[in-house]
Order: structure tokens, then C-alpha cells, then sequence
């Protein structure tokens, strides 16, 4: 088979590991690097025996590229992703693939009728562990959801973290702290497994421990359309911080926590049980269940042969298709928008508000 030839956006920390990792798949060809940096991109792709570029357009038009990864900073992720499938090239973009859901929905909306693949580096849907979880919830094991809860509190970033670069940190360079950074892949996951909410409520910190314009400090309480509740825990300023996913249906509890899978199973519907137990103090009978963990997965070369394998098969589906990145993104702006201004955000979120939201916070610090 004749290798598939991709270029890179990106030439960076992230973007030469994806080089790394394309250096060992036999369906894909490095063919060339784009960085806006001349001297840094041109000593690196030297190295690597490929053209290199500093406009994105430039490489697209010359190299004939059947693909482009886009690892370039969360704001330049829109134009060069819409650049590529306007080409006909397909995209695999980093998370997350936008700041704001309507970047987003343009994205999703060029690649409409592109006849080309379009994936998001969520690599994590490759875990073992949260395929096991995705298929028990999606075989209906659990019954109706009750309850969600992640606390994810062990990204801690020290002070000297932020201060690497002037972008860090800020509405403008980043557009957001530890839900844009750090919790994309728990906010896919997320409603990957549980499905998305129709309303939330956060309490956002800035700088809560700190010194950064944006947060590190987030509460969120979400609402699914059939009553359920979820909770969603993050920061970057505890230590050692923890990592437990609980998700409560109504026929069980699975918990992930400590690189392990825990599933409880009840013996009968727990709606049933209280409404028929004939006992003021009776308990619903429990039994734990060994959940099978499917081998490999849960890293980028993963979603990278995936990519490859669906580019080639029509009928095969990309793992972490461009269409569903919206929903993290969606949950990251809501929860922001909330906790600032102090009110309950409905979902789908309006991209118009959220992005005149997100400029006033840029204008703001710029004062």
C-alpha cells in the first residue's frame, strides 16, 4: 500500500510527537512541516527530510497532500482546518478544535458535503478502561442514569507553568485555563458515555490560586433532559488532587478511579425496589461485576491508524469524528459563561452571546 502523504501544522511540542508517532505507521508519509517560526521549522523539518513551510496555504497547494494534522495554538485551528477540507484534504485536528462553539459549528459546517474525513485527536476514547465503561453504559447495563460525577483535581500546574510564555494563562492566547487546557478529553469522555445535558450551573475562579486572567478553579452542577444530575470537579491548584468518574444509573453504579474499573450491578431496578420493599430499612441486594478490558488503545498512534484505516474504508468510522468535538467545546464555553456571570446556562449554547462573552473578557484584561 502506497503511504498516504500528510503534512503537519504545527511544528511544536505536540505537533513533533505526532511526527514521531507517524514516523512508525506504515499508512502514513511525513511530507511536509508548517510553522509560522522560519528558523525553528526549517532545522526541523531538515532533520526530517521534508519540505518545510510557514503558510499552511502554501503547503496544502504544493505538496498534494492527502491529509493535514493541525496541532497550531486553539485560536488558528478554525482557518487551517477549513483550508484543508476546502481542498478536498482530510483533517485530523488537535483538541480542542476551536475556543468557541461557533467556530466550531463553521468547522463542522465546511466539512458537511467535503467528501473527506475529519477527526479530532481525543485519544482517550481509545482507553481501554472508558471503551469498557462507553459499551456497559451503551448496552444499557446501568438502565436510566441518575447521577454522573468526575472530580478531576491532579492537573496541578505551579506558578512557573504559566509563566513559560506571555500566551499562558490568558483570554487572548488561550482563551480559557484548566477546562480548554487541561480537561478536554474529561469533558468528551464525558458526555461521549453519559450524553449531553440541557442545562448547567459552574462556579468559576480566576486566578484562584494563580496569578492568571482566566480559571483554575471550577464547580459545575449539569441537568440532563430526564432529571438526572451530573457533577464536574477541576483545578490545577490542589495537590495530590484525584481522578474518580462515577456514573449511577438505575440499575448500578461504575466508578473509574485509579487506573481500575469498578461496576456494582443491582438485582433489580432500585425504582422498583422503592417502590415494593415491604421493609422500612430494606436494601437493594448488590453484586460486583468483573468488567472485561478490552487489550491496547489509549494512545495517539491509535487514533492516528484509525485515521489512516478510515480514510481508505468509506465505511469505517473515524473514532473521534470533527461533528461530536463540539459538544466538549460547548460544555467548556457554558460552564465558563455560567460561572461569570452567575446564572444558569441552557444548552445548546448560543455561539453569537458566547463569543461577544469571550470578547469582553479579552477587552477587560487588555485594560
Amino acid at each position: 500500500m502506497t503511504p498516504l502523504r500528510i503534512g503537519i501544522v504545527g511544528a511544536g511540542g505536540m505537533g513533533m510527537s505526532h511526527a514521531a508517532a507517524i514516523s512508525e505507521l506504515g499508512e502514513f508519509e511525513l511530507a511536509g512541516l508548517c510553522d509560522v517560526d522560519r528558523e525553528m521549522v526549517e532545522a526541523t523539518a531538515g532533520k526530517s527530510g521534508v519540505p518545510a513551510f510557514t503558510d499552511y496555504t502554501e503547503m496544502v497547494r504544493a505538496d498534494r497532500l492527502d491529509a493535514v494534522l493541525v496541532a497550531t495554538p486553539h485560536y488558528f485551528h478554525p482557518p487551517v482546518v477549513e483550508h484543508a477540507l476546502a481542498n478536498g484534504v482530510h483533517v485530523m485536528c488537535e483538541k480542542p478544535i476551536a475556543v468557541h462553539v461557533r467556530d466550531a459549528q463553521r468547522m463542522i459546517d465546511a466539512h458537511a458535503g467535503s467528501g473527506v474525513r475529519f477527526g479530532v485527536m481525543f485519544q482517550m476514547r481509545t482507553n481501554p478502561l472508558f471503551r469498557a465503561v462507553h459499551e456497559l453504559v451503551a448496552s444499557g447495563a446501568l438502565g436510566e442514569l441518575q447521577r454522573t460525577n468526575w472530580i478531576i483535581t491532579n492537573w496541578y500546574r505551579p506558578q512557573a507553568y504559566y509563566d513559560m510564555g506571555g500566551w499562558r494563562g490568558t483570554w487572548k492566547g488561550e482563551g480559557g485555563g484548566v477546562l480548554i487546557n487541561q480537561c478536554p478529553h474529561q469533558l468528551d469522555l464525558m458526555q461521549w458515555i453519559c450524553g449531553m445535558p440541557v442545562r448547567l450551573r459552574a462556579h468559576c475562579r480566576l486566578g484562584a490560586r494563580h496569578e492568571i486572567e482566566v480559571e483554575d478553579d471550577v464547580t459545575a452542577v449539569l441537568e440532563y433532559a430526564n432529571g438526572a444530575t451530573g457533577i464536574f470537579v477541576t483545578s490545577t491548584g490542589e495537590a495530590p488532587g484525584a481522578n474518580r468518574f462515577e456514573i449511577v444509573g438505575d440499575l448500578g453504579t461504575v466508578i473509574v478511579e485509579n487506573d481500575e474499573v469498578r461496576y456494582c450491578r443491582t438485582a433489580m431496578s432500585v425504582r422498583q425496589h422503592i417502590a415494593t420493599a415491604d421493609k422500612s430499612f430494606a436494601k437493594v441486594d448488590v453484586e460486583e461485576v468483573d468488567v472485561p478490558i478490552p487489550a491496547g488503545g489509549g494512545a495517539h498512534i491509535d487514533i492516528l491508524t484509525n485515521f489512516a484505516a478510515a480514510i481508505l474504508d468509506p465505511e469505517l468510522a473515524v473514532v473521534a469524528p470533527g461533528c461530536e468535538a463540539i459538544n466538549q467545546v460547548t460544555l467548556q464555553n457554558a460552564m465558563l459563561m455560567s460561572g461569570l456571570q452567575k446564572r444558569p446556562v441552557e444548552l445548546p449554547l448560543d455561539g453569537d452571546a458566547y463569543v461577544a462573552f469571550l470578547d469582553d473578557l479579552i477587552a477587560s484584561a487588555a485594560q
